[in-house]
């Protein structure tokens, strides 16, 4: 296919479902750089860390489910080219509530079909994901020929849900629309891999929290394991290449999209074990990297016990109390079993060629990463965190609760270690006294090494002492201003 690079896009109007997010807000940006006379994103969202450039650039923001008609209907009208992005249970909570996922995924993607028949839309690109055909199965070097994962196979209701969206989105190509103008809806589905880039929300984010936690305790599978990653920049141009790809006024074609009722694999073209891929990253951030492997069937079972667990706890999926869960049956296969797939058709059909090497694009994540570490508050892992939180508690209640129960053994303990009650309590009430004078000059200090994050370092060094004043302390001799250091700290090393 050759076509300008802006064909089929200076002068038009599109719609892209999920605008706010990662992937839709650099679309939203794209579009508008290449001459888009409107672009507007649908996003159920009012805030997201993009709506600012977004707004400021001229997308038109609307909050709107597409799960209700009336919302999908408010943005279609007069579009010529809709991206349907938005989707969910993709990661962590929200793989657990299948209600959800279904009722956004497959009854989202009718709404969206049924709109554009409306409407008149020609064209519709659908974001899918390399699920629909993989369930835990190799994949070596796969393409479009490969079946369906059987519906009733997959683990998890994302992978289920998409596939169904999928097959309707392409089975909707070429249905006539209901205006009289002689219009058909032209459809196709760009099939991404793992999604990474500055300001990724779903995948490294939490990884990185384990990371920082000190969480990361193994590796999934053998180190022969690869699997496909495509930088977001790669990713906006497929889909915008699959946008072109609808066009029914090419005369080489006649009237027939290349695309039209096409799927297509999308990557940076470098499979690549996940380890391997995330291990710079990592040590740019100083993160521990994880040393010793889980066999995949150990990590099945660890996932599917988690799993359990979680759906046990269902009522609470929404608290912010319950953290996410550390690992689950669909993510064992995505970094355990290879899976791997050419995007030999898309380069064929659709012109795609990866701009932006695996290298330079980890490159730019990794300057995002350390540019946020910088403004984060940084702190120590889960191991200080429960030595000094539950030691506090520990010794308190040694120093001031009656013997009862349990109680009785934690207060003997404590008197052998420190012979009488009068030295327990003059050793809780010195180390009480410590934290709260490290709070105060790591309150004091943050105020001008760190002045956003002032209150978060006062709380964090109250009840982590000198464990969290040192790397407040490792920020500010990064800045060059670093005062004499207390008396308490000191004491406290």
């Amino acid at each position: 296919m050759h076509l300008s690079e802006n064909e089929g896009i200076e002068g038009n109007t599109f719609v892209v479902t999920g605008g706010l997010g990662f992937v839709g807000a650099a679309l939203c940006l794209e579009l508008l750089r290449r001459g888009a006379a409107q672009v507007r994103s649908l996003d159920l969202r009012r805030e997201s860390p993009w709506s600012a450039d977004l707004r400021c650039s001229g997308v038109q923001c609307v909050q709107g489910d597409v799960t209700l008609r009336k919302d999908v209907d408010r943005v279609l009208n007069g579009v010529d080219c809709v991206f349907h992005l938005a989707s969910y249970g993709m990661s962590g909570k929200e793989m657990l509530q299948p209600g959800r996922t279904d009722e956004v995924n497959i009854n989202g993607t009718c709404n969206i079909l049924e709109g554009c028949n409306e409407f008149g839309v020609k064209r519709l690109v659908y974001v899918s994901t390399y699920n629909v055909v993989f369930g835990g199965q190799e994949i070596v070097n796969g393409n479009e020929t490969l079946p369906y994962f059987p519906i009733d196979d997959h683990v998890d209701p994302y992978g289920r849900s998409k596939s169904v969206a999928e097959q309707l989105v392409l089975r909707s190509n070429g249905r006539p629309s209901k205006k009289k103008n002689g219009a058909c809806l032209y459809t196709c589905a760009v099939r991404p891999a793992a999604i990474y880039g500055p300001g990724e929300e779903r995948h490294l984010p939490r990884i990185l929290g384990l990371a920082k936690k000190g969480l990361l305790f193994f590796k999934v599978g053998q180190p022969s394991v690869k699997a496909d990653w495509i930088y977001v920049d790669n990713l906006v141009l497929a889909l915008i290449l699959a946008s072109m790809g609808l066009l029914d006024g090419i005369p080489s074609r006649k009237g027939q999209p290349v695309a039209a009722g096409q799927p297509y694999f999308v990557s940076d073209g470098c499979p690549i074990d996940t380890f391997e891929f995330l291990s710079p990253l990592l040590r740019s951030l100083d993160y521990d990297l994880p040393k010793n492997t889980l066999p995949l069937k150990q990590a099945l079972l660890l996932a599917r016990t988690i799993s359990v667990i979680y759906t046990v706890l269902r009522p609470w999926l929404h608290c912010w109390w319950l953290p996410q869960p550390f690992l689950l049956p669909a993510e064992v296969h995505k970094v355990g079993v290879t899976h791997y797939f050419s995007y030999l058709k898309a380069k064929e059909e659709l012109g795609y060629i990866p701009i932006v090497s695996p290298r330079d694009g980890m490159a730019a994540t990794i300057s995002y990463w350390k540019e946020k570490k910088i403004k984060d508050v940084g702190g120590p892992g889960i191991y200080s965190w429960t030595f000094c939180t539950v030691g506090m508690i520990l010794l308190f209640c040694a120093a001031f609760l009656p013997p009862w129960g349990p109680l009785a053994w934690l207060k003997a303990l404590n008197l052998f270690v420190f012979r009488s009650l009068w030295m327990v309590r003059f050793v809780f009430t010195v180390a009480a006294a410590a934290h709260v004078g490290e709070a105060v000059y790591a309150w004091r200090l943050s105020k001008r090494v760190d002045p956003e994050n002032s209150a978060a370092w006062f709380w964090q060094t109250f009840a982590l002492g000198f464990f969290s004043l040192r790397f407040l302390l490792k920020k500010a001799r990064q800045a060059r201003c670093v005062p004499l250091i207390p008396a308490s700290a000191q004491a406290n090393r």
